[in-house]
């Protein structure tokens, strides 16, 4: 699993003029989801995004968790992660889940960070043409790969 973890101000999600999702400070969470993915991969990102301290303390350090501040996840599930360009110029997303297996750990990657955060889960609606909107605090934008944790 490949995250892009976005400190914002702000974040929704649009689907169909309709907003689907939306947070204030907080995170917002791109998933990418490989075919290999597993319960480890899932915990081990929850983790990391549950104790990760970037968010600024009251000396302006960046020394304070999203539970520390009570703020907010905002997840979309964005395959193109997984894109490889080794050859030619039209992205190839082979690695990257097939729906049978994306859309139970996307459900579930959810569930855990709610459940162990418990802190508020705003999802998008995996597979739809979607509108990302946010407001990047910082900017902070940091790339997690669960196959990169050993």
């Amino acid at each position: 699993m490949k995250i892009v973890l976005q400190r914002v101000s702000k974040a929704s999600v649009t689907v169909d003029n309709n907003i689907v999702g939306a947070i204030q400070h907080g995170f917002l969470i791109l998933l990418g989801i490989e075919a290999d993915d597993d319960q480890e991969d899932v915990m081990w990102l929850v983790n990391k995004c549950m104790n990760m301290r970037i968010f600024s303390d009251k000396d302006g350090k960046m020394n304070n968790s999203i539970k520390d501040i009570q703020g907010s996840f905002l997840v979309v599930s964005q395959f193109t992660l997984h894109a490889s360009i080794k050859k030619g110029n039209r992205p190839s997303f082979i690695k990257a889940a097939r729906p049978d297996h994306a859309i139970p750990m996307y459900d579930e990657f959810c569930k855990t960070l709610s459940t162990m955060s418990s802190l508020k889960v705003e999802k998008g609606i995996f597979g739809a043409d979607m509108e990302v909107e946010l407001l990047n605090d910082g900017p902070v934008t940091i790339i997690l790969d669960s196959k990169e944790r050993y």
